[in-house]
């Protein structure tokens, strides 16, 4: 069948009931451009470097398993081949106790998103042990334990490199492409246990567990609209039950035309194991975790090409899996989305949750009897991409996401009452992000004008662009530390980004306030949004604050300048006025506030506007109606209007 003292994979893939059975030769490679067209790559955490972010670099290979030969076996042919024996380790706990862990995430909370490096943050623990005996055989009765336990997983895997050797059961595909249909699917948010019904249900209603996927998928919109010509469609949500645990997830779709090995690169990595904004995010995981994460939170790379020689990529996060050495040393790595909702205990129950699916088929805890036999399994599966371009105008909810059900297994997903849980938490959200939008009408006011759009360090501003693009601007996105030509723009857009814009030191937020200024000074119309809304309430005159409870992946009911609005805020700083107007050297300035505490939401001036909120974000529910009325205004002006 295989040589296991070879390199080789088996995967079993969602919605297949058989497993594919790989072999070749392994190799390292340095980037991702340097990946095979048809391969399986094992992508470490330290190639984020290509993207220019920080990490920890451990010096994990890039490893490529070049398939030389590669078939198909039935499950259960299968299993008759797999060892089940028991397996003997030692010296087993968490490189990180449960209290030091504790103590990291209410650092974490206070020091990160307390003073707006980001919404949310992942930081992971391992769960270490010495494995006594064959690492192979006992990576083999792991997967064989994972084939017959665990339900839902997305790929269920063994892959076996001679020097190491990865096994798990991963419930979430990062990124894959098929016939040019590029496809994300954000997972977040856990139950854990078998739950009941009103579990669920209380669940579904729950604001930690409603943010903290709005904000995954957020952030997961930034990357779609890097490698989909139109920014992607949300699909779902949908309910992943899975064998100890229940999340909730969404599906991204769009079209795009880049090289795989591209697509890797623009996505690296999940927030859901990083966090948002990915690049600050990178920051503040090497900051706390202080060590490398090896494979934990990159991903398995299956590259190769259709029957029509049309290049494919799956690749499935890697969570949920143990890495065994060849000496024996295992690890299993596990992280918990910390949000501004998070307690720390609460994180460190979800780090042992999360554990428990590897930990119990090494053979510790309690035995989970099967929920149904492999052999007979049947899937209901994510939709392919030719499923997905037929039927993506209907119910999203029609077809619901579990893995390895039977006819007598009830299903909490198809239960009505959950599945009216599950779409009612789209109502509020933007319906330019929930359809397909290949037929919009750019609006004639603004078709043809051209718009700068600066990033700060969070790629929000990708799907602004795409906004903008629909609305009929020509657009072009540059970094806030690459040379700003106003002057060949009509509109230029200051967008957000982490940080205090109070530290006025900082090299970034002394350029974004300088490039503010600039626009003030010249009177050229600007539309700044979030970090640069706040360094044009400064430059205003208005002070700033940090706020006692962070805005980060808040939706609230706001009232714009007579007009009432529902929107994303993701703020941990805000402007104050006691009034809806504001006398400055640029004439007067309206102010939208809230009358409560006086935050300012936003601020409307002769040549400019500025935003508190995120007009891009999901959770604005006509940001794109917003921006049209804001931007007509604004270039309907003159530019070049010098301030009194």
């Amino acid at each position: 069948m295989f040589d296991p003292a070879a390199p080789f994979a088996l995967l079993r893939r969602e919605g297949r009931d058989a497993v594919e059975v790989l072999t070749g030769p392994i190799s390292s490679v340095e980037t991702l451009a340097d990946i095979p067209d048809e391969c399986l790559a094992l992508v470490p955490f330290r190639q984020v470097r290509e993207r220019g972010f920080d990490c920890v670099d451990d010096g994990t290979p890039l490893s490529v398993l070049s398939i030389a030969t590669r078939r198909e076996l039935p499950v259960a042919d299968l299993l008759a081949h797999l060892p089940d024996t028991p397996i003997e380790l030692a010296n087993a706990g968490f490189d990180v106790g449960d209290e030091e862990y504790a103590s990291i995430v209410d650092t974490v909370l206070r020091e990160e998103i307390g003073r707006g490096e980001g919404s949310n943050f992942v930081i992971h623990r391992v769960f270490e042990a010495d494995l006594q005996g064959d690492p192979v055989a006992a990576a083999l009765t792991v997967f064989r334990r994972l084939l017959t336990r665990e339900r839902g997983a997305y790929w269920t895997f063994v892959v076996h490199t001679g020097e190491r050797t990865l096994v798990g059961a991963t419930p979430e595909r990062h990124v894959s492409v098929d016939d040019g249909l590029v496809m994300m699917n954000p997972i977040s948010g856990t139950l854990r246990g078998a739950p009941s019904k009103p579990a669920v249900l209380e669940f579904l209603a729950d604001r930690k567990e409603i943010d903290e996927l709005s904000m995954v998928l957020d952030e997961e919109l930034k990357m779609m609209a890097t490698v989909a010509d139109l920014g992607g469609q949300v699909i779902g949500p949908y309910l992943k039950e899975m064998t100890h645990l229940v999340h909730t997830e969404y599906m991204l779709a769009g079209r795009g035309s880049r090289d795989v090995r591209e697509v890797l690169r623009e996505t690296m990595f999940a927030p859901t194991v990083v966090g948002s904004p990915i690049e600050n995010a990178c920051r503040v995981v090497a900051r706390h975790e202080r060590r490398g994460r090896g494979y934990y939170g990159a991903v398995l790379a299956l590259v190769g090409r259709d029957a029509q020689g049309r290049q494919t990529l799956d690749a499935p996060i890697l969570i949920r899996t143990a890495d065994i050495d060849a000496a024996g040393r295992l690890r299993v790595p596990v992280g918990a989305t910390l949000v501004r909702h998070s307690t720390p205990d609460g994180e460190v129950l979800e780090t042992h949750t999360k554990a428990a699916a590897v930990l119990r088929a090494l053979g510790l805890g309690p035995d989970q009897a099967p929920a149904h036999t492999a052999a007979a399994a049947t899937a209901t599966a994510a939709p392919t991409a030719h499923e997905f371009v037929s039927t993506r105008t209907t119910d999203a909810h029609a077809t619901h996401r579990n893995d390895s059900s039977t006819v007598s297994e009830a299903r909490l997903a198809a239960d009505p009452e959950v599945q009216a849980a599950l779409v009612a938490r789209n109502a509020t959200l933007a319906p330019f992000w929930l359809q397909a939008r290949d037929g919009l009408a750019a609006d004639p006011a603004l078709a043809g004008r051209r718009a700068l759009v600066v990033d700060a360090e969070d790629t929000f501003t990708g799907m602004l662009v795409h906004q903008l693009r629909v609305l009929g601007l020509s657009t072009t996105l540059v970094r806030y530390d690459s040379q700003i030509p106003v002057e060949a723009f009509d509109l230029v857009i200051p967008g957000p980004g982490p940080g205090d814009p109070r530290q006025l030191d900082d090299p970034k937020i002394a350029r974004m306030r300088g490039i503010v200024s600039g626009l003030l000074d010249a009177g050229r119309p600007m539309l700044a949004i979030c970090l640069s809304h706040q360094l044009t309430a400064g430059l205003l005159g208005l002070p700033l604050r940090r706020k006692a409870s962070p805005y980060q992946g808040m939706q609230r009911d706001i009232d714009l300048f007579g007009r009432p609005a529902k929107v994303g805020f993701y703020s941990t700083f805000a402007a104050t006025h006691d009034g809806p107007v504001l006398d400055t050297a640029y004439g007067p300035v309206d102010v939208a506030r809230d009358p409560a505490n006086g935050d300012v939401h936003a601020l409307r001036g002769r040549s400019f506007a500025s935003l508190q909120f995120h007009p891009e974000s999901v959770l604005s529910q006509d940001g794109i109606g917003l921006l049209r009325e804001l931007l007509s205004v604004l270039l309907d002006a003159p530019v070049g209007t010098s301030p009194e």
